[in-house]
């Protein structure tokens, strides 16, 4: 197989109810549960007035920040999806600097909703990787097109669990990665350095390949359904 035929590949994900293992099997279930409970909060439609609302209770700075995306998501709304991608993309790279959750919120791990990290002006690649899928989410993308994926990412040297955003124009198409590490939209073929190891939506999960574990599934999951639930009281 090619090499960027093999990249491809490894971004066109099955879905993890086929794995054989019992123990496996059980997770699955669970985390088919979670998803489905909160599966329908993605699609409803942004309510301005609400996320305004919910900023207005962070600090002035936050309305400020929210105005910037409110009309940032109105504008790219009108743009072909691939221009969409990239104006979504470089909004939140700019908007947010990147820290760990220790320093900004005092945890190991936590995913901020787009309001909170609008808030912080900072956080880690999970809230990159929200904060763009409710930005195009808001701006028309449908949901079966957008995947945040969990993978390793080769940097100098070492593999460490980090978090995209994938963009499938089709199914089973290459995807394009939304990223905070580097500035420009890539198709999957042009990212070497990423080892997808599963992937999710509001519509279900699939499993990435790898032997290495990103975290535990049912622990990132139920952090999954709870920024569904913040992010839903926002007005996304």
């Amino acid at each position: 197989m090619p090499l960027n035929a093999h990249r491809i590949a490894l971004f066109r994900p099955a879905r993890l109810a086929r794995l054989n293992s019992r123990t496996c099997a059980a997770a699955v279930m669970t985390m088919v549960c979670l998803l489905a409970m909160f599966s329908g909060s993605v699609s409803q439609a942004l309510d301005t007035a609400r996320v305004l609302e919910a900023a207005a209770k962070h600090s002035p700075k936050t309305v400020s920040e929210a105005k910037l995306m409110l009309a940032m998501i109105e504008h790219v709304a009108s743009l072909d999806e691939v221009q969409r991608l990239t104006e979504v993309n470089a909004f939140f790279n700019k908007h947010i600097e990147f820290h760990e959750d220790i320093e900004v919120w005092g945890k190991i791990d936590y995913w901020a909703s787009p309001l909170e990290a609008l808030s912080k002006g900072e956080g880690d690649c999970e809230d990159y990787a929200i904060a763009k899928y409710y930005g195009l989410l808001s701006a028309g993308t449908p949901v079966a097109k957008l995947r945040m994926v969990y993978v390793r990412a080769s940097q100098a040297g070492r593999s460490v669990a980090h978090m995209v955003l994938a963009y499938y124009a089709q199914p089973g198409a290459e995807p394009l990665i939304l990223d905070n590490l580097i500035a420009d939209v890539r198709p999957a073929s042009q990212r070497p350095d990423l080892q997808p190891v599963f992937s999710f939506n509001g519509e279900g999960l699939w499993q990435g390949v790898g032997s290495t574990s990103a975290g535990d599934p049912l622990q990132r999951l139920s952090m999954w359904r709870d920024l569904l639930a913040k992010a839903r009281a926002e007005g996304f």
